[in-house]
């Protein structure tokens, strides 16, 4: 297996650079281990810095050169420094362990927080739980009469039962998401109701998941080079490589430019919200791309044959979805319509 190598944003420093490199070479050795990828992302928790400290590009560059190693170390990080931002945006405390964040919301009754004291209490199914049976910790969104609000939850308490046997993805495989089921666990108020939400960093983590995507489409891309450099490429395998290199340069500008502008203090409110989905739009299209791009120039025999490459290919198919593609160009649509184009 080649080197890892880092994929870079903005103009990093020697020593974020060497830093950089080294969450690739770990995350290639914790490569499919969800145990071991859980323990590198405590220990990089606190050296990753969160976004909007001035330090967006670096934390962005960490997260895409995991992806670009293994998309199910960056699957089981990205989350946790997630929480970590949101909580450190919040003032609040954050017990050591590994975290996740549960705010999608699924089918049936919602989950419900029901007051208790100075704490609550919450009560129903979470569904969309991302390695839920194994974490320490969760951030978990729940519905507060009309009201959605967050909450910090210790996932070890006996209250909490992840339900089994409802994960049969081909991508991620090892991480488990499926539901959670809560009987009155105990929970801390993270923010007032609609906070989460509401605040700058909600966009600024939809672009860190953009980030992801961008290292694992890196990682497929490494792979047609390795192809070409293994015996000469015809006309058509230097099409596909020049289309991919274009997307890329495109998906990797337009995070550049957000990092950027996250810590320049301008994508705050609707301004942030409409950078993320125009980020998260061009990444996935360049990611899928160069997914279909990889599968037309190899052919089936690295699908077949290369784990490495099937795996990350899969995995790639099913995080892409985390985008809502038609629905989030709609959105931006109208974005567009409320106010005003931005730049053209």
């Amino acid at each position: 297996m080649p080197e890892p190598r880092p994929v870079l944003l903005g103009s990093p420093s020697q020593v974020e650079r060497h830093e950089v490199t080294d969450a690739a070479a770990r995350a290639a050795g914790a490569a499919g281990d969800v145990r071991a990828a859980l323990a590198l992302a405590g220990d990089l928790g606190g050296r990753v810095p969160a976004p909007g400290t001035g330090r967006t590009a670096h934390a962005w560059s960490a997260l895409a050169s995991v992806a670009a190693a293994d998309l199910t170390v960056a699957r089981t990080l990205e989350p946790h420094l997630d929480a970590l931002a949101i909580l450190e945006q919040a003032g609040e405390p954050a017990p050591s362990g590994t975290w996740g964040v549960f705010a999608a919301e699924g089918p049936g009754e919602p989950l419900r927080a029901a007051p208790d004291g100075s704490a609550y209490v919450l009560t129903g199914r979470k569904h969309w739980c991302s390695l839920g049976s194994v974490l320490d910790h969760a951030l978990i969104s729940a519905w507060v009469g009309e009201e959605r609000q967050l909450f910090a939850v210790d996932l070890q308490q006996d209250a909490v039962t992840a339900v089994p046997g409802t994960w049969v993805a081909r991508g991620l495989v090892a991480v488990d998401s499926g539901p959670l089921d809560l009987a009155g666990a105990r929970a801390r108020a993270v923010g007032p109701p609609g906070w989460y939400l509401e605040r700058p960093g909600f966009a600024w983590g939809g672009i860190g998941v953009a980030a992801v995507w961008f290292g694992g489409a890196v990682g497929i891309a490494r792979r047609m080079l390795a192809a070409s450099a293994s015996r000469p490429p015809d006309q058509v395998a230097l099409m596909h490589l020049g289309a991919v290199d274009a997307q890329l340069h495109a998906a990797r500008c337009v995070l550049e430019q957000a990092a950027h502008a996250v810590d320049a203090g301008t994508l705050g409110g609707a301004d942030g919200w409409r950078a993320a989905l125009r980020v998260r739009e061009v990444v996935a299209l360049a990611a899928e791309d160069v997914l279909g791009r990889a599968a037309h120039g190899l052919g089936p025999g690295p699908l077949a044959t290369d784990e490495e490459h099937s795996r990350r290919v899969a995995d790639l198919e099913l995080y892409l979805r985390q985008w809502h593609a038609e629905r989030d160009q709609a959105a931006l649509g109208e974005a567009l319509l409320r106010s005003g184009p931005s730049g053209w």
